[in-house]
């Protein structure tokens, strides 16, 4: 995009007079003197210096103040005149800090993504702060949410706040856009910048003149793979100097880290993946420092030393990638809720093991539970469960969401699904009339019982889902006339019990009205006189074992328990 630029400097006469244009010129330090010429001479009450960036591609001019003084100023009152500035920086040098550079990033994250620049390339170098001028809303917007929110705990207006922030910015551009042209920055190239630090190390200037080096060795790289490479480089010589290893390990790692909190530079160093799920996998291993085939060199090269745990920041900055990921509404797996799931759960599983102090718990449990509650909206769940081929599969479905979302609220909202399906015509015709085997069913519905018991539901919707699988398993088993059909047996009270035993160890009774029946017919049986000897009896012809009375009751007392039957009540029923 070709861009023709000149600044404009206006005037004002009075404290009603209106903005007229003194003079054009092409150069911007002049146009700033000039108007500080026609403050200093008393030839105006008020001055600023406008840019005017012409785009010959489309034909229109963007216009940015750049430059604004006047002695014309709304007076205050004492209050606020006595009241603590609102400003987030009080100079140039503030801008600098960790907390303005995040501000920063976060406010600007679009416009270095598409000039691929980290935010201390920025501040450093005169080319990417007019680049950044000549956007014009771009710098503007950001200034103006600043202000907003400053202005919130405060009463300055937010005009005030506006102005003292443009000229605080200015101020901090002309500083850089100045000391370029004198050849304040050091100029160094790969190798040099050991000997660099020592030359600075007891400059008051040198962070700034250090980052400023660095962003300017940084600037015709052609990507990120590249600037990640030449940072990295840079580390090889703290390994040989020990002197100044601190420095150059603090510098990289806060730039490096500037890189990886940007999804535009990850997206570029990860390469195209299948989808966020396949991303976010691919991030989980280089946080964790663990090497993943077909990574490009710079990922391999920092995995290395996130394994060494040698770069705290730039780590730090991957972890919040990673949650900032996992909070957004973008699906991991948009073609299947059964994939998101599952890779839900692997990322999850892997997450736990670097969980600690780039990690913490509480970050990972919110963040996962926030991406849960995604996937249990009513639109979410209703689509998945149309796919499903039958009110089995749907609820193996709700079974296997549930299996692989956390949060009890989550859950909450998931069981409401279960009750309409399990309660429908569809599923009582395929455990009532189906051709299966009546024990095939039986057992299915216990199987289900058990899944939600050990589910995260509440206990109250554990136990309404389960009293409806009861209910429909005692009216499969009243078709059936499966205890029935063992009552009516001319069989003794021995092989009836036994027989009775068996559906319930074998899983084929749900908990509730069925197995009460189930055991009040074993009771019943066990009252009948000679049952412990005839059992003793049963136990030699189907176990080999001596019919010793002691065995027996053990064998007997250890059965009922695994049917649910109480020592207690077993004891007082062969008592009766």
């Amino acid at each position: 995009m070709s861009r023709e630029v000149h600044y404009e400097i206006f005037r004002r006469q009075g404290s009603k007079g209106g903005w007229i244009m003194h003079e054009a010129t092409g150069h911007r330090d002049a146009a700033i003197a000039a108007a500080e010429a026609l403050m200093a001479n008393n030839q105006a009450t008020g001055v600023k210096v406008v840019k005017e960036s012409y785009d010959n591609e489309t034909g229109a001019y963007q216009s940015l103040k750049i430059f604004e003084d006047g002695h014309n100023k709304m007076k205050e009152e004492v209050a606020k005149e006595d009241a603590p500035s609102a400003l987030p920086c009080f100079k140039p040098d503030d801008l600098y800090s960790y907390h303005a550079r995040s501000t920063m990033a976060r406010l600007l994250g679009e416009h270095l993504a598409r000039q691929r620049l980290t935010i201390t390339e920025l501040i450093h170098r005169g080319d990417a702060l007019e680049q950044l001028e000549a956007t014009g809303t771009t710098y503007q917007h950001a200034i103006q949410k600043v202000s907003v929110a400053q202005a919130a705990s405060t009463t300055l207006p937010v005009q005030q706040i506006v102005k003292k922030l443009q000229d605080l910015t200015t101020k901090a551009m002309n500083r850089v856009y100045n000391d370029e042209k004198r050849g304040y920055f050091p100029v160094a190239r790969e190798g040099q910048f050991a000997a660099l630090a020592h030359q600075l190390a007891q400059d008051s200037d040198k962070a700034y003149l250090f980052n400023g080096a660095i962003a300017h060795y940084l600037a015709d790289a052609t990507g990120w793979n590249e600037k990640l490479m030449r940072l990295l480089a840079i580390l090889k010589e703290a390994e040989s100097d020990k002197d100044v290893a601190d420095m150059l390990l603090a510098t990289v790692d806060s730039i490096g880290a500037e890189i990886l909190a940007g999804s535009a530079a990850l997206h570029e160093l990860i390469g195209d993946t299948e989808n966020l799920g396949a991303a976010l996998w691919v991030l989980v291993h280089l946080f964790l420092g663990e090497k993943m085939e077909g990574s490009n060199t710079a990922i391999t090269a920092v995995t290395r030393h996130f394994k060494v745990d040698d770069l705290p920041a730039a780590r730090t900055a991957v972890a919040g990638r990673i949650l900032a990921e996992l909070k957004s509404v973008k699906r991991l797996c948009p073609d299947s809720l059964v994939d998101e799931l599952k890779t839900l759960r692997r990322i999850a599983n892997k997450l736990v093991l670097g969980q600690g102090k780039y990690l913490s718990h509480e970050d990972l449990i919110g963040a996962f539970t926030l991406r849960s509650k995604r996937l249990v909206t009513n639109e979410m769940v209703s689509e998945h469960l149309q796919e499903a081929g039958g009110v089995n599969e749907k609820v193996e479905r709700l079974l296997l969401i549930e299996e692989n979302i956390i949060g009890a609220e989550n859950k909450r909202q998931l069981a409401k699904f279960f009750a309409p399906i399990i309660t429908s015509p569809g599923f009582e015709q395929v455990y009532l009339f189906a051709k299966t085997p009546v024990l095939e069913r039986l057992q299915r519905l216990v199987d289900l019982q058990k899944r939600v018991n050990r589910s995260g539901f509440q206990d109250v919707q554990k136990q309404e889902i389960c009293d409806a699988l009861d209910k429909v398993a005692c009216e499969t088993e009243g078709r059936s006339k499966l205890l029935e059909s063992i009552e009516a047996k001319s069989a003794g009270p021995i092989e009836k019990a036994t027989a009775i035993l068996r559906l319930m160890t074998g899983g084929a009774i749900t908990d509730g009205q069925l197995a009460e029946r189930a055991r009040n017919m074993v009771l019943t049986y066990m009252g009948k006189p000679g049952f412990m000897s005839g059992y003793a009896a049963h136990l030699a012809r189907t176990k080999g074992a001596i019919p010793d009375a002691d065995v027996a009751m053990n064998d007997l007392m250890l059965t009922l328990e695994k049917a649910g039957i109480t020592t207690e009540a077993g004891l007082r029923a062969l008592a009766a």
